[in-house]
């Protein structure tokens, strides 16, 4: 039986050839949503918002057109949404979607924390998002359109798993931005799995090809925070990681992350003037909104010199050099 990231490449492969010229797909996608798709456009878990999936399907018609994709799926996320479900298990709010399949696949994703400044307080909860920007060093998301680029995988270190020690590899994939994301790539924001190696120290292995010129190498336990948050990049389970990066390799396809500014700036004003966000024409996850009370964008031109004068302030360090692993 094929694994299933090879099943989901031959598939794609397949839908590349029988979905018909570039043009015909474009006109098929001009037309309004399909009827089997509309039964998962919602507010409900595992459904995507009205609003999300017009603009991730408007952006992928774009880039059709342009000549910049011809991957027959396309990616949408929703970050007002919360990080748990109702149910306890972990929220869905990244969408892969292909439409010449017939597919819909909700799945869980983080979103950037933040950071906590004397000058400015921009962090972010475990279960929702208030505060995004597209500052650098903001470990924030920026919402808006985006296109997946090439694929980067780095060792991180050892780990031990099952009575034997392994090398860890995270394959990292990342995005090209257009207006206010346009700095993605300075940013480092991409998509990878949500699933770190958290250093406790180094042994000697002079045999690895990762080894210092010591001969140590880096040793820790794996961590997974899969739903929750991240440094502001895209993260998903491992599984899903898989999938998606199957999905786009080699084969680049749209990504629009929900809130952009004005849509940020549209709902805090809402809120401010006690107007019901349906009568102001915009939207936010209910419960998360119940829970940040308003959102707030911070611009890079506001945040930015902010997060360079605290670095700045940040008093010189050795370099790190772990303990000896016992």
């Amino acid at each position: 039986m094929l694994p299933n990231s090879l099943r989901l490449v031959i598939t794609v492969t397949t839908l590349a050839l029988s979905a018909g010229s570039l043009p015909d797909r474009v006109e098929a996608l001009s037309s309004e949503i399909p009827n089997w798709l509309q039964k998962h456009v919602g507010t409900g878990d595992g459904q995507i918002a009205p609003i999300v999936l017009q603009r991730a399907r408007e952006l992928y018609r774009e880039k059709l057109r342009q000549g910049k994709v011809r991957n027959p799926c396309y990616l949408a996320k929703d970050a007002t949404r919360p990080s748990t479900s109702a149910n306890g298990n972990p929220g869905r709010r990244f969408y892969v979607i292909c439409e010449a399949q017939k597919s819909f696949r909700a799945v869980s994703s983080g979103y950037g924390n933040g950071r906590k400044l004397q000058r400015a307080n921009f962090a972010n909860g475990r279960q929702c998002a208030k505060n995004f920007s597209n500052a650098e060093g903001s470990k924030l998301t920026a919402g808006g359109a985006y296109i997946t680029a090439e694929t980067r995988t780095s060792f991180k270190g050892y780990f031990s798993r099952g009575g034997q020690t392994n090398p860890f590899y995270r394959t990292f994939l990342l995005f090209d931005g257009e207006g206010e994301t346009s700095n993605a790539r300075e940013r480092a924001i991409g998509g990878h799995p949500a699933i770190f190696l958290k250093w406790q120290c180094r042994f000697k292995n002079p045999q690895s090809k990762h080894a210092d010129d010591n001969g140590f190498v880096p040793y820790g336990r794996l961590v997974n925070y899969t739903g929750g948050r991240s440094n502001g990049c895209t993260t998903w389970s491992q599984t899903a990681s898989q999938e998606i990066l199957a999905l786009v390799e080699g084969n680049p396809t749209t990504l629009y992350i929900y809130p952009e500014s004005k849509d940020i700036n549209a709902v805090a004003k809402a809120v401010k003037k006690g107007k019901s966000l349906t009568r102001a024409g915009v939207y936010w996850n209910a419960a998360c909104l119940q829970a940040i009370g308003a959102p707030k964008f911070w611009p890079k031109s506001t945040l930015q010199p902010i997060i360079n004068q605290w670095r700045d302030s940040l008093p010189k360090q050795p370099p790190l050099e772990l303990p000896i692993c016992k």
